[in-house]
């Protein structure tokens, strides 16, 4: 794919794009040819560009961004340079809003797209979200590793009776936590709890049994979760936190490990568990393969 194709593909995925969050290019689904290393996305009047490596037409293609937002509703343009470890993410265009937040299905979460790093919101989790939202009504909700809360948001807005959110970061549940503030959420029935979730279960326990568990891992955090080795330790455990007609979501974001990973570990630690289905990925995330993209798996209590 040339630069010029590209501008026209941005003009098209623009057509529709409103004030709700919107992935406009992910080239980190490889359907792309010669731009692995970019994703570019609309945050109502924003645009986020993220360069995962150093390309040597990133000024020709920066360039051509500039030009196509001069006939947009684009007035900011933000740059994370992924590949450089520390480095701060540049505003080349416009101001940009300190209380920033991307729209979902009517849901606000708070944005950093200055970190250079995660920015609090994981857009491609936008199913799974909604089938939450559909399903929590009136239920007990464990949200294990529920970074900054967002499954907790769409819980409450459905009408979950409670939700746990559980995290080794209080930064990230502090964000959470503003989060519910944000959607106007009333803060009874919510807890933040952050706890090493590995070595924390007597405490996940006490408020059992949960009528719905979210597990949401990272695929790989130094020195507190491994998926490969650590996804079986929760699995495992699921039989005593979960009522009789419990449903967990089990979620996974690894180019590595595929869906019979998953299901795999549940017929072998979690017989009670019976895979019901996958949940579509959102169409802008699109990967010439679907095992290596995200993986949302929903199982039901059976016993």
């Amino acid at each position: 794919m040339s630069i010029e194709e590209l501008r026209v593909l941005l003009r098209e995925n623009s057509k529709d794009v409103s004030e709700e969050f919107k992935r406009l290019f992910h080239g980190r689904g490889g359907i792309y040819d010669g731009f692995k290393y970019l994703t570019i996305d609309s945050i109502d009047k924003v645009l986020s560009v993220a360069l995962f490596t150093k390309d040597e037409a990133e000024e020709e293609l920066l360039l051509m961004i500039k030009e196509f937002m001069n006939a947009s509703r684009y007035k900011t343009l933000v740059v994370q340079r992924r590949y450089e470890q520390g480095s701060v993410s540049e505003v080349l265009v416009g101001e940009l809003d300190e209380n920033l937040y991307a729209l979902e299905n009517g849901m606000k979460f708070k944005l950093n797209l200055l970190s250079n790093q995660n920015s609090y919101y994981f857009a491609d989790m936008k199913n799974g979200r909604a089938f939450v939202r559909e399903n929590a009504k009136d239920k007990r909700v464990l949200n294990l590793f529920s970074y900054t809360c967002a499954f907790s948001v769409a819980a409450k807005l459905s009408g979950a009776q409670s939700v746990s959110n559980i995290d080794m970061s209080k930064a990230s549940l502090s964000i959470g936590e503003a989060n519910h503030h944000l959607n106007k959420i009333e803060p009874r029935g919510v807890s933040y709890l952050p706890h090493n979730i590995l070595k924390s279960f007597s405490k996940i326990k006490q408020n059992s049994p949960y009528d719905l568990i979210i597990i949401d891992p990272p695929t790989f955090q130094r020195g507190s979760f491994e998926a490969s080795k650590d996804y079986e330790k929760i699995v495992k455990k699921l039989s005593q936190i979960a009522s009789d007609d419990c449903q967990v979501l089990a979620c996974l974001n690894s180019t590595e490990l595929d869906c019979e990973f998953i299901i795999n570990l549940f017929k072998e630690f979690a017989p009670e568990f019976s895979f019901v289905r996958r949940l579509d990925n959102v169409k802008e995330f699109a990967n010439f393969d679907e095992q290596k993209s995200l993986k949302n798996l929903l199982f039901y209590y059976t016993h």
